[in-house]
């Protein structure tokens, strides 16, 4: 556990392929203005991690709710709610029918009326011009990217990468600046207008969110922004993607 700002921690955890290949996985903690916490994301944490985190929530009986806002992220729901089964359980709609077994609240993260009872603490974004549920299961583009109020800190799965390099080399090699996933254009929905709606998103973050100093990004890193990092990265990343949206709208207007 890792505590970035007076009421925002974050959990880096491991998620191996065929048990070799580590990709990362994380988990926030925000503490709300009432004293009540929020849990961003699922992870069966480690042993220290768990204590840390019962420790700090009153045995976990002061989370309220746990928000999983990928829907593509489903492995550690159980695990999560095994951990906090006090907490209300919210995902997307792709949590529920991947995992029916568990207690989900019935609104979706996805949706702005469930956003909304979180508003005071947490602001929020659904991309758009894109299939936040892909028909390919490995296309992980959309997610709801969450961000904490009072820090300013964003919480984002896949939609926003920073990619760093794995184990000690981390440590020693430069963290890149802020990329859009690179499977967009597998993800951008097939239809006219589809490719300027993803850039009008992404320009509309970086303003509203400017100020950023932290990005928890899955899979990768923590990333530690300058003061006009933020809106100036997003933009940068949405020039990276220039080429990717100019073929769209050449095939679908």
């Amino acid at each position: 556990m890792r505590q970035l700002a007076e009421n925002f921690w974050t959990f880096r955890g491991d998620f191996k392929v065929a048990g070799i290949i580590n990709l990362g996985t994380h988990m926030s903690l925000v503490r709300r203005a009432d004293g009540s916490y929020l849990v961003l994301d699922s992870y069966a944490l480690e042993k220290d991690d768990r204590r840390a985190l019962l420790e700090l929530t009153d045995g976990g009986r002061a989370v309220e709710a746990i928000l999983n806002v990928h829907p593509f992220h489903t492995l550690h729901c159980s695990a999560a709610h095994r951990l906090l089964p006090h907490a209300r359980l919210i995902g997307t709609r792709r949590h529920h029918g991947q995992a029916p077994d568990l207690p989900w609240d019935s609104g979706f993260i996805e949706d702005a009326a469930t956003q909304k009872a979180f508003a005071a603490d947490l602001d929020f974004s659904v991309p758009r011009g894109i299939d936040f549920v892909s028909d390919d299961d490995h296309v992980h583009v959309a997610s709801v990217l969450v961000r904490h109020r009072q820090s300013g800190i964003v919480h984002v799965d896949d939609t926003i990468n920073v990619l760093a390099a794995p184990g000690f080399l981390g440590k020693l090699l430069p963290q890149s600046k802020l990329k859009f996933h690179p499977q967009l254009a597998k993800a951008l929905q097939k239809r006219s207008g589809a490719a300027d709606d993803y850039a009008q998103w992404a320009r509309e973050i970086a303003e509203a969110w400017a100020g950023t100093p932290v990005v928890c990004a899955a899979h990768s890193a923590v990333r530690t922004l300058p003061a006009d990092g933020w809106c100036r990265e997003v933009l940068d990343a949405l020039k990276g993607v220039d080429r990717t949206l100019a073929k769209h709208r050449s095939t679908h207007g």
